[in-house]
């Protein structure tokens, strides 16, 4: 069955998206940077450290090599074809037509969820400097200027992320060498308790025990998710064979700086006990070396991330969605692209959705929209599970002489891939272990009761879209 799909979508293969390839080397830097850095780090972290510790210092480096691992393999990939239906191209390729449609409707719905979360989250954080203006008026305004962003062209849709993740960027290495400068230098509020015992002193290394350590690495895991946005880009990229590999190839040190160097500059400055869950670590940190408007800075870098996060979703999701339509898995009018070569009709859907999402925070409780976004969370864990499984198919299709291997190969064979996969197994597990965290297991699977209820109406109605056929071919744009 997975051998016959290979031929069926290699035949298949279209030799043009339709797409301009507009993203260059600087943009999909800054998009695989900004990818690995979001508000799981600026926020998020507090609650970690509360839970293990400096011990959370591993945790990220543990997690930070998987996803490498992760990376690599879908470096294999995007060099073998690199196509913006990416992990969904891939699916249908490796493991089937219904993998395939999974992955392509999970992927969707991932960036959905979280544009709904990121956009209204973006709108508390507005909130800090100006607490009159109602939450639901600058959510949509963020909404609309990211989606006519978005509409104009890919290029200006990375220029915009680029500049996001370099706030970010900036605020992270800002962090680091101010903190080296007060732990060699002595200066400022935080000197005289300052110092790199601070991460073994007080209870040890693993104040909580290892237990504690492990259970926090299922709020690292996602702290890391939308990391593979890269792969998305494949279709647009200037010269995909070089800047993809480049990108994912500096992902070791961007984690080791981004996350185990600023905590460790972070967990030095500041006792591990006085961090708390729903504070920033950054805000902690800023506060005691006294900076002035600490909480003021962080709220800005932390409303980049959520507008990142949102804009990024606003990508992605257009063109995985496109993709469904060309394969007849979703209404076929949402495969035209615009005058600039974006898919508008897919972005405005989606976008529709997000726009949604506020309204729902609007008008119902907290919790209940608690239950919409933490699917998110599985969403991301199969995609990154599909990844591995699809480069693990190919790797044996490319040795057994059926298909040509890669120009950027993994390294260390398949064990890093089937061990990656055991660890996320091993998150999956502390998911549903964790109270807090296993509202995520419970609303999945009616997400894919749906999935599965769609594919049978599908096989019914449109046989042909979920068969491996052709996709539609590119339709004519409006400005032509």
């Amino acid at each position: 069955m997975a051998d016959q799909a290979y031929d069926e979508v290699t035949e298949a293969r279209p030799e043009e998206e339709g797409y301009e390839r507009g993203l260059g080397s600087r943009q999909i830097q800054m998009i695989a940077i900004g990818g690995a850095i979001g508000t799981g780090l600026f926020l998020g972290a507090g609650t970690a450290i509360s839970k293990a510790g400096p011990s959370l210092i591993l945790s990220y480096a543990v997690a930070g090599l998987v996803i490498f691992v992760i990376m690599r393999a879908l470096g294999e990939l995007l060099t073998y074809r690199p196509v913006s239906g990416s992990f969904a191209e891939y699916a249908r390729e490796f493991l089937g037509p219904f993998a395939g449609y999974v992955t392509g409707w999970t992927y969707w719905l991932f960036w959905v969820v979280t544009g709904m979360a990121e956009t209204t989250a973006a709108a508390v954080y507005v909130r800090f400097w100006a607490p009159g203006i109602p939450q639901w008026a600058s959510a949509l305004v963020f909404l609309v200027i990211l989606y006519a962003a978005n509409l104009i062209s890919v290029k200006l849709f990375g220029e915009i992320e680029f500049w996001f993740s370099m706030v970010k960027v900036t605020a992270i290495i800002g962090m680091i060498l101010i903190g080296v400068g007060v732990l060699t230098l002595g200066f400022s509020d935080a000197a005289e308790t300052a110092s790199l015992s601070n991460l073994w002193a007080d209870g040890g290394f693993f104040p909580k025990g290892i237990g504690s350590t492990v259970m926090t690495l299922q709020i690292v895991m996602f702290a890391y998710l939308g990391v593979e946005l890269v792969g998305v880009t494949a279709g647009e990229s200037e010269d995909p064979e070089k800047n993809l590999p480049r990108a994912i190839n500096t992902l070791p040190w961007r984690i080791m700086l981004f996350y185990v160097g600023a905590l460790t500059i972070i967990l030095a400055l500041v006792p591990w006990q006085e961090f708390s869950p729903g504070v920033s670590p950054f805000v902690a940190a800023f506060g005691k070396i006294g900076i002035p408007a600490a909480a003021g800075i962080i709220n800005f870098v932390v409303l980049t991330a959520a507008l990142s996060s949102c804009n990024s979703g606003m990508y992605s999701t257009g063109r995985m969605l496109r993709d469904l339509a060309q394969r007849g898995q979703a209404p076929g009018g949402l495969t035209r692209l615009n005058g600039r070569r974006t898919p508008a009709a897919a972005i405005t859907v989606s976008a529709l959705l997000m726009g949604l999402g506020v309204v729902l925070n609007y008008l119902v409780p907290a919790k209940a929209f608690e239950y919409i976004t933490s699917v998110a969370t599985v969403c991301g864990l199969w995609t990154w599970a599909v990844i591995l499984i699809c480069q693990l198919r190919y790797r044996r299709a490319w040795q057994a002489g059926r298909l040509p291997a890669p120009t950027f190969r993994a390294p260390g064979g398949s064990w890093p891939s089937w061990a990656a996969l055991a660890f996320l197994v091993l998150v999956v597990v502390l998911i549903a272990i964790d109270p807090d965290s296993r509202i995520s297991l419970y609303v999945f699977p009616g997400w894919a009761v749906a999935l599965v209820i769609g594919y049978q109406v599908l096989r019914r109605t449109r046989p042909e879209a979920v068969h491996g056929g052709p996709r539609t071919p590119v339709p004519a744009r409006s400005g032509d």
